[in-house]
């Protein structure tokens, strides 16, 4: 996943200042989607991402995986979330239906608030027995100066 960029919703910002998270102890999910989300009008997982994400089945639940979160912590005014432990999803019994997005959002958060997303630049489809591995173990997720 480092080749990645990652596209931060607009409303992340918005919902930081008005306390929504505590990304040291909430708990936040990776979801496969299918459809382009919208950085700029999609505030929530359930009013917005919900319809974009792949179906449940074959190797993948609705709403995702939860990300480990390792440290959470400010050194010189700069804060830094990191998290611990890949995401993976294996197709099975059948292929998994096709991926393009990797939402991060918080679910604790009431209507679980859009983070940001990553963009494969194409659909990914897992034959059966195939596995998608979401490599963010040790990596900082959110950098804040």
């Amino acid at each position: 996943m480092a080749t990645l960029s990652f596209v931060k919703s607009q409303c992340f910002v918005e919902s930081l200042a008005e306390k929504v998270h505590n990304l040291g102890s909430d708990t936040l999910k990776i979801c496969l989607m299918s459809s382009a989300p919208s950085a700029s009008t999609d505030t929530n997982y359930t009013t917005h991402w919900v319809s974009k994400e792949i179906a449940s089945g074959n190797g993948y639940t609705t709403a995702g995986a939860t990300v480990t979160i390792t440290s959470s912590s400010q050194t010189s005014g700069t804060y830094t979330l990191v998290v611990n432990g890949d995401v993976s999803w294996t197709a099975t019994p059948s292929a998994m239906a096709g991926f393009r997005y990797l939402g991060l959002y918080n679910s604790t958060a009431s209507g679980a608030n859009c983070i940001g997303y990553w963009d494969h630049g194409s659909t990914i489809t897992l034959g059966i027995g195939e596995t998608y591995l979401a490599d963010i173990g040790g990596t900082t997720l959110i950098t804040l100066t």
